[in-house]
């Protein structure tokens, strides 16, 4: 079958296209490299000519629960538009695991995005992950200086090699309104995380774990983002993704 992926070329995208490819798939990359644009609409419908199902993996991190409501919602009716106008059956959409009573601050607008695809015009499947092992890195990249300051959060983090050869297994088998949960294989804490990617990766620097405000950092440590039960679980564990040929040392 022939896949569009949207962010084809970010953290999970990548390896979407990865495992589509591997399982004999068509996959195609929508970015605004390849001349498809999520946010103004420009050249997806084109783009999707012919897909049988698309997966949307794109996002634009913010704690503003207004600047990411607009960023997912406006991302996703634009993909929905295009796939009806275009024929395509079938709406995969990447969201996060136990994050219905976190409706604040950057997940407000995974929650909008689940909402604006439920009621959209093309038969879907949500599929929920918990937080990448590429998480902490992430974090640790992004803020400079001898300390890195960690918000407490209690997780289950999945390999995003993982997560994308889950999309992959979800967009083939047809649209089903929500897919089991995908989680990791053993409950962390992020500030530990981070502890452990730097001393694998030899740098000497502090973590300081804080706990967030509001609604948002309530969530965050509640443990709700480790999931319930009944989730499907990766195999690959944190330690695992470090050894990896994923896990990119910083030069």
């Amino acid at each position: 079958m022939r896949i569009a992926v949207a962010g084809g070329t970010g953290t999970v995208g990548r390896f979407v296209v990865e495992a589509a490819r591997a399982a004999g798939h068509d996959a195609v990359v929508l970015s605004r490299a390849t001349g498809a644009d999520v946010v103004t609409g420009r050249g997806l419908e084109a783009a999707l000519a012919g897909a049988d199902a698309v997966i949307d993996t794109t996002n634009a991190m913010s704690l503003s629960a207004k600047a990411a409501s607009a960023f997912f919602t406006t991302a996703s009716a634009n993909l929905l538009a295009a796939e009806k106008a275009a024929g395509v059956g079938h709406h995969v959409a990447l969201s996060i695991v136990g994050i219905d009573d976190i409706d604040a601050s950057y997940y407000a607008g995974k929650l909008a995005q689940e909402r604006t695809v439920q009621a959209g015009p093309v038969p879907f499947t949500i599929a929920r992950a918990a937080q990448f092992h590429e998480f902490a890195g992430q974090l640790l990249a992004g803020q400079k200086g001898p300390v890195a300051l960690m918000p407490k959060t209690l997780m289950r983090p999945v390999a995003a090699r993982e997560v994308g050869a889950h999309l992959v297994r979800v967009a083939s088998a047809g649209p089903v309104g929500r897919a089991a949960d995908l989680v990791g294989p053993a409950d962390e804490i992020l500030a530990d995380l981070a502890r452990r990617q730097l001393r694998f990766d030899g740098i000497r620097r502090a973590v300081w774990e804080v706990p967030f405000p509001g609604a948002y950092g309530k969530g965050l440590a509640s443990g709700s983002l480790r999931g319930g039960g009944d989730a499907l679980e990766g195999s690959i564990t944190f330690e695992g993704w470090l050894r990896s040929p994923d896990h990119r040392r910083p030069r």
